[in-house]
């Protein structure tokens, strides 16, 4: 009840301020498991992509947005909570492992989870290779993924800047794409490799983005 009243409001807030362009909101089951798989550009697409969907999305977020000291700490935690966020510690195998278990558990309940491929924000509006953990929660799991993505959000908090500005924003969802079949003669990482590479590429025709063609190794900060 809470996320719901604080999605609403924080909508209705959004729309006003920024007047996104929100495409293919049709794409997202009104029930079921679904995974949303997005690119990622800012800070902020962890706060766009919750109140532009319906349904209650869960997502990891790190586990310092939580942990935070007075008020500004407070004031996080109560944020990212009511935004259906997960925190997480990143730095480890074990706990990368730990992440997709948790969202395989949203997913085994029926609910929305989202992820980022990338791993990271873009630091130069590319799109960088996608990681296989998303394969692995759509393999395991059989829910669709619906590819995001995200158009202009790097200018409303631009990589270093502490405070949000006003700009226009384009969230575009695809079409699900169904991963439930047609994997199981490749062997576990050639699928996951494939499937990956599939959802990139959907989610590039949604963008135009430039392919980096590499992974996104700099330092994880979002």
């Amino acid at each position: 009840m809470w996320y719901d009243a604080a999605r609403v409001v924080s909508a209705r807030v959004g729309r006003v301020l920024y007047r996104p362009t929100i495409e293919g909101l049709a794409n997202i089951p009104e029930h079921g498991p679904v995974i949303l798989a997005a690119n990622h550009l800012s800070f902020c697409d962890s706060v766009v992509i919750p109140l532009a969907v319906p349904r209650r999305v869960r997502f990891l977020a790190k586990a310092e947005y939580f942990t935070g000291p007075g008020v500004k700490g407070r004031m996080s935690r109560a944020a990212f909570t009511a935004l259906g966020a997960v925190p997480v510690r990143r730095g480890t195998g074990r706990e990368a492992v730990d992440a997709l278990e948790l969202g395989l558990r949203c997913l085994k309940d029926g609910g929305v989870f989202s992820i980022y491929p990338e791993g990271t924000r873009s630091p130069d509006g590319r799109l960088y290779r996608g990681r296989t953990g998303v394969a692995h929660l759509a393999l395991t799991s059989g829910a669709p993924v619906v590819p995001v993505g995200l158009i202009g959000t790097e200018r409303i908090q631009p990589i270093g800047a502490r405070l949000p500005r006003i700009s226009s924003i384009t969230v575009r969802f695809g079409e699900p794409l169904d991963f439930s079949t047609g994997y199981d003669h490749l062997k576990t990482g050639r699928a996951r490799r494939q499937v990956t590479d599939e959802i990139m590429a959907a989610i590039q025709r949604l963008t135009g983005q430039q392919e980096a063609g590499v992974y996104n190794e700099r330092s994880r900060e979002g």
